[in-house]
């Protein structure tokens, strides 16, 4: 493996209102703001509007040095905004706007150019509330090499948390990243987490859709990851929390660029993804200066 990895990332793009103010946000794109500080070559399908939100967002990739090329822009779709409420204990809710330019992530001959070269594609779950990104994803897996990890992230968001169509897309991914109340979810389908299970319900997922790999993240708890049927806990840390928006991001970004490069063994790579999360914890927003 090269020394820069050639990651795709599909799915939302958008503004995070916080109490704090404006940030840009979106799993996917937060996973690609967070490569791209680490050094790999991240690719960003997504999409926005013609409007003064989507130029700004596209002024920041641009200085940032993520590519614009696979963004979808809409004339006639807003760019995508959340509203998110924290908590006392910096925990988020989110109102999620319907119907905006990312809802209509367009597939031409440049991404699957791109994608044919692709070694890691990420996607999560919220994007697919749409028929068109669905449909776009599965084109997309097509043209993959057989060799490229494919990574669903699971962001369980009501009312846009169809559990049928989560558990159809996690039969055809390599890792499968959630959190310890989205695992309850699927694996017990109760609401809450069910702390000292995680490794449980991880092989029961490992065993039921076909992962190679299950990651689960559990907050202050910790996170264990499922790996050639060894499982791996990393307690964590103390961090005095600002919010705690994009947190899982960060920690996928720096979990996937160890096992794309295969340096640390699983143990040393789930620890530092672990403080790399805890580090996001402590900023205010989902993708603070590095």
């Amino acid at each position: 493996m090269s020394s820069r990895s050639h990651i795709l990332c599909f799915g939302e793009i958008l503004w995070d209102f916080l109490p704090a103010g404006l940030f840009p946000g979106g799993a996917p794109f937060n996973v690609a703001y967070h490569l791209k500080q680490l050094g790999e070559e991240v690719h960003l399908l997504s999409g926005l509007g013609r409007d003064k939100l989507g130029d700004e967002l596209a002024r920041r990739l641009h200085g940032w040095n993520i590519s614009t090329d696979l963004i979808t822009f809409h004339a006639g779709l807003p760019t995508g905004t959340v509203v998110a409420e924290t908590g006392p204990s910096g925990d988020a809710t989110y109102h999620i706007t319907p119907s905006v330019a990312w809802d209509q992530i367009m597939v031409n001959e440049d991404t699957t150019r791109t994608a044919y070269h692709a070694q890691a594609i990420v996607f999560g779950s919220l994007a697919l509330r749409s028929r068109v990104n669905q449909s776009a994803l599965d084109r997309i897996m097509e043209v993959l090499p057989k060799n490229a990890l494919r990574v669903f992230d699971v962001n369980l968001r009501a009312p846009h948390d169809d559990l049928e169509l989560v558990k159809n897309r996690a039969k055809k991914c390599d890792l499968l990243k959630l959190n310890s109340e989205e695992t309850a979810r699927i694996v017990l389908n109760t609401v809450e987490e069910q702390p000292d299970s995680e490794e449980a319900m991880a092989r029961t997922l490992a065993q039921e859709y076909g992962c190679a790999m299950v990651c689960i993240t559990a907050g202050s708890r910790g996170a264990g990851l499922l790996a050639n049927d060894e499982w791996f806990w990393e307690p964590g840390q103390s961090v005095e929390v600002q919010d705690t928006v994009g947190c899982g991001d960060a920690f996928l970004a720096r979990l996937l660029s160890h096992l794309l490069h295969n340096k640390l063994p699983p143990q040393q790579s789930l620890a530092s993804a672990c403080r790399h999360g805890e580090w996001v914890a402590g900023k205010i927003g989902a993708t603070p200066s590095y």
